[in-house]
């Protein structure tokens, strides 16, 4: 079985660690509309992608 030849500092644990933080999630603000949604995304208030109609838009409740 192997077994580690020293003991990693904390410090090289968090250099190791450094990749493993969340992204920030990007938001893109809708030309026509001024809503925001992902980009690449389905907007889901109006149901359009890339200039066209995909879904029918959802009825506020």
């Amino acid at each position: 079985m192997a077994v580690p030849r020293k003991k990693m500092s904390k410090s090289r644990i968090g250099m190791r660690r450094s990749g493993h933080q969340l992204a920030t999630v990007t938001w893109v603000e809708d030309k026509k509309t001024g809503e925001i949604h992902r980009p690449h995304h389905i907007d889901l208030k109006t149901g359009m992608y890339k200039g066209r109609q995909v879904l029918t838009p959802k009825a506020d409740a």
